[in-house]
């Protein structure tokens, strides 16, 4: 069976492409456009992995992290940043008390040798 990967990214077009990466490697994509579509997903669906990115409407990435790493059955799954601030975000979540660093970063546009290769990582 494959590992489920949930995708949350308000860009339509951002999900439709890591989710065609992803689908072409053996993986099953599922998506989400917000913060707290992805919760919802998560509890529904139970990834295997989430690749996450930062600024969204009506939750922010930041916000279904700390949600995310704050609930005991949740937050063992590795999340992986996807965003076009990745350096700067990881800077910022390193400086946080109570809130772990996510288990990867991607920088948009992201590459899918980088894609599958961190997936691949955090599912071995």
């Amino acid at each position: 069976m494959a590992k489920k990967i949930l995708i949350v990214d308000d860009e339509p077009d951002v999900v439709t492409y890591l989710s065609a990466v992803l689908n072409d490697n053996g993986f099953e994509a599922i998506g989400a456009s917000n913060g707290a579509e992805a919760l919802e997903r998560v509890r529904r669906d139970h990834p295997s992995l989430i690749t996450l990115d930062i600024t969204m409407p009506e939750m922010s990435g930041v916000k279904a992290y700390r949600t995310l790493k704050d609930d005991a059955a949740l937050k063992a799954i590795p999340v992986v940043i996807v965003t076009g601030m990745a350096h700067d975000f990881k800077r910022f979540i390193s400086t946080r008390e109570h809130v772990p660093p996510p288990d990867g970063y991607l920088e948009k546009p992201v590459n899918p040798e980088d894609l599958l290769a961190e997936v691949k990582r955090l599912l071995a």
